[in-house]
């Protein structure tokens, strides 16, 4: 727990850094609710999600009102969709209507977002989990706080090439039924590989099969904080920066271990992880760009921009392990162009590529993420990106994920606002040179060499 000589430094931290519990959510498995008719098991969803999560937004909000500590978000995960609906879902909309049961679920208890609708693929598929993924595209458009994620490869059994290939089509398809609103169903939509199972943050949560009935789940998050600390530490060596950062995150991930067992408590659930993860805002002050640039670079994607993130994002791992037992989920440095006005501007600058992002991602928690393209950009290219995003997590055993936006009718020159913690992004350039023959030889590309380790 904090103790007394914490709160000053933690309320300034709230006050003016932009310090925040960025979201509690609670992981509920359904695996009791299965059942051969599928109303019977959207019956019994609706009744088990909305009788544990009932009062989850009211003890956020007490906890806030308690420890002054905003909390941001308060979000739902599931176990994994493509599992629950196989025993009855026999097209895409019986899953469609699984989806439209979620989304009734997180409006019922009041929460920002619900996950799991999701499909783990990263050896093969079932006839229910190529069902599932061939219907996100209707159920993004037809739910409003339902995410989605496919999981594609992984260390243990390689890159399933042809998940890739449909997930490719699926993302291009999200985005035309949901051009009216430029595109935003993608940015509900993540592909992984090596997704965690408990993640705690949107759009790729889910509730693993491995986890309990119920579980509390907190993802912290201080930009802001961390940019001061960097910034106070200007002229300093690599080790007494590294030793900032640590300690930072330290105090970060106190804050986020106290919410936690608030939460647990109040709840009568058990704690499961605290995520650590530096996940900005497109408020000003609020960025990882911010913290990158405050390190000597003089825009995000300048010589030295991998190396200050890999930086940056060890030492806050570091950092948060003493602080608490229980670190999991992604834990790290965040990456989206959309919500970090730091990136924006770089890419606004010229400085920042799709290209160079990729090789950030080597070192970041996630990968490529809330990056806007051009609407014309096609379905195998996009599985191309995935593609190279998916062989990094596999060959660096680390998650890595993609949530690309082709924005139909948008094109290089343009920008889209997506509002509120989305933020807005300029339409990135993507490389146009073809790898249609590449994504077309189907399979799964073998698991690495050091994968092996019984």
């Amino acid at each position: 727990m904090i103790n007394i000589f914490e709160v000053a430094e933690t309320n300034r931290m709230i006050e003016e850094e932009n310090l925040d519990v960025r979201t509690i959510t609670i992981g509920i498995s359904l695996l009791d609710c299965m059942d051969s008719n599928v109303d019977q098991l959207c019956s019994n969803i609706y009744k088990k999600i909305t009788t544990i999560a009932k009062d989850l937004v009211k003890t956020g909000q007490e906890i806030e009102k308690k420890y002054g500590i905003p909390i941001v978000n308060k979000r739902i995960s599931v176990t994994p969709i493509g599992t629950i609906g196989a025993p009855c879902c026999k097209s895409t909309s019986d899953f469609v209507k699984i989806a439209k049961t979620l989304d009734r679920c997180a409006h019922e208890v009041g929460v920002n977002f619900i996950g799991g609708y999701s499909a783990i693929v990263s050896k093969n598929m079932t006839a229910a989990e190529r069902l599932l993924i061939e219907s996100i595209p209707e159920a993004m458009k037809e739910s409003e706080l339902v995410c989605a994620s496919v999981n594609v490869g992984s260390t243990k059994t390689g890159i399933n090439m042809d998940a890739v290939k449909l997930v490719g089509e699926i993302v291009k398809e999200t985005a035309e039924l949901t051009k009216e609103d430029d595109s935003i169903g993608c940015a509900k939509l993540v592909i992984f590989c090596n997704a965690p199972d408990d993640n705690p943050f949107m759009a790729g949560a889910f509730h693993g099969i491995t986890e309990g009935d119920a579980v509390i789940n907190v993802g912290v998050s201080g930009p802001g904080v961390m940019h001061e600390a960097i910034r106070k530490a200007k002229g300093q060596d690599f080790g007494e920066l590294c030793e900032t950062i640590k300690k930072t995150a330290f105090k970060i991930t106190r804050v986020g271990q106290m919410v936690a067992n608030e939460a647990s408590e109040a709840l009568g659930i058990p704690f499961g992880i605290i995520d650590l993860s530096l996940a900005p805002t497109p408020a000003i002050g609020d960025s990882i760009a911010d913290c990158l640039q405050s390190m000597g670079l003089e825009r995000v994607g300048a010589p030295g921009t991998t190396a200050a993130l890999a930086i940056l994002n060890d030492q806050v791992k570091k950092g948060g392990v003493m602080a608490s037992s229980y670190v999991g989920g992604l834990s790290g440095a965040f990456i989206p162009v959309s919500e970090d006005q730091g990136m924006i501007d770089a890419v606004e600058a010229g400085s920042l590529s799709l290209e160079k992002l990729e090789a950030m991602t080597c070192v970041c928690s996630v990968g490529l993420d809330m990056i806007a393209i051009p609407g014309k950009t096609s379905a195998k290219t996009i599985s191309g990106i995935i593609a190279d995003e998916m062989a990094i997590g596999m060959i660096n055993q680390k998650t890595t994920a993609v949530r690309v936006i082709p924005v139909i009718g948008k094109d290089v020159g343009d920008s889209v606002e997506f509002g509120g913690l989305l933020g807005y992004a300029p339409i990135m350039p993507v490389n146009t040179f073809c790898c249609d023959e590449f994504i077309d030889r189907g399979g799964r590309i073998p698991a690495p060499i050091h994968s092996f380790k019984n």
